[in-house]
């Protein structure tokens, strides 16, 4: 038997509610390898796992969330991966879709499968999580688009949060000038102590405005808002820089137009870390484990149980969670 944090929908009032329960093995859906998991995270997607109504992602109850999660093989009918091997999962839609990893046991496709990196242990991977790799995908996707340290501030929006926060330590620790935006002013100590070099009100860049280009203001931009400060900032980037886009917390619509892109050579960047091809993950990964200062990725991480999710999943998606949690499975 295994804890696991489970939701069940009450079929009376049709919503949902997350409890830890034991569950046995032969419970988990089918998977090539099994997994004890040791940590995982929380991320905007499990608070809407976890919400009464499932946020429009879970398909069927009961439902055990989780779109990340780091431990030991177990078992495995895969030639790729043997007992004892230490695993990281992030994406593929586990966690929605499929059974993730806030239960102390996981079954997973050997191609959803990661193995973690060297100079990174399971705990270190879970506070870099789907947000951490994220976060370095975009930078590596903005380097592959010509930025370089020494073009300018780079601007990163929602800071505080867990993208925004590893993309500020990883720019920080690279040599780029970064320009944090945020809503709360009392991170900016927070922000800071990551390697921010300035702090940005959110206000600053909220509000739409009728000129479509701004002054040159900034060398790269890694952003989770999306929305109108999106649609700002592309006004506002140098000639041939690029924006990479990561989240949509500011809304999904895009209040826009073309001139940025056709008057200075803008590039607008989209990242996805789901369905992310394997060699790619490898690359963000080994990325993560020299180039993300672990005192830096310390600094961001809350620690937290199963038994603590429930409230945690209400508290990200009321924009309340600073950084990185950190789930013990076992604890």
């Amino acid at each position: 038997m295994f804890n696991a944090l489970v939701v069940e929908k009450d079929e009376e009032s049709g919503l949902a509610s997350a409890s830890v329960k034991q569950l046995s093995l032969d419970a988990l859906p089918e998977g090539e390898v099994t997994v004890a998991v040791e940590y995982s995270t929380v991320n905007y997607k499990d608070g809407l796992c976890m919400s009464p109504k499932g946020g429009g992602l879970v398909r069927s109850y009961p439902h055990i969330p989780g779109i990340d999660y780091a431990g030991t093989v177990e078992q495995s009918s895969d030639d790729r991966y043997k007992p004892g091997d230490k695993v990281v999962l992030t994406g593929w839609r586990v966690g929605e879709a499929h059974w993730g990893g806030y239960s102390q046991k996981a079954n997973a496709r050997a191609d959803w499968l990661v193995p973690l990196p060297n100079g990174l242990d399971t705990r270190q991977a879970m506070a870099v999580g789907t947000a951490g790799f994220t976060a370095m995908l975009a930078v590596m996707a903005l380097e592959d688009h010509g930025m370089q340290p020494g073009h300018g501030p780079v601007l990163v929006t929602g800071a505080a949060g867990g993208v925004g926060s590893v993309a500020t330590a990883i720019l920080a620790h690279l040599g780029y000038e970064v320009a944090a935006v945020t809503g709360r002013p009392e991170t900016a100590n927070y922000l800071k102590s990551l390697g921010a070099t300035s702090i940005v009100p959110r206000d600053e860049l909220n509000e739409t405005i009728k000129r479509p280009l701004e002054s040159e203001n900034w060398a790269g931009c890694v952003d989770a808002v999306g929305g109108a400060m999106l649609a700002r900032v592309l006004g506002q980037m140098k000639y041939g820089a690029s924006v990479a886009a990561v989240g949509l917390a500011g809304g999904a619509a895009l209040p826009a137009t073309v001139i940025p892109f056709l008057l200075r050579g803008v590039s607008l960047l989209g990242i996805d870390s789901v369905m992310q091809p394997y060699d790619n993950r490898v690359r963000a990964w080994q990325r993560i484990a020299t180039d993300l200062p672990m005192d830096k990725l310390e600094a961001m991480v809350q620690p937290a149980t199963l038994s603590d999710l429930p409230k945690l999943g209400a508290d990200i998606l009321q924009g309340q969670v600073k950084g990185r949690v950190v789930i013990d499975v076992n604890a």
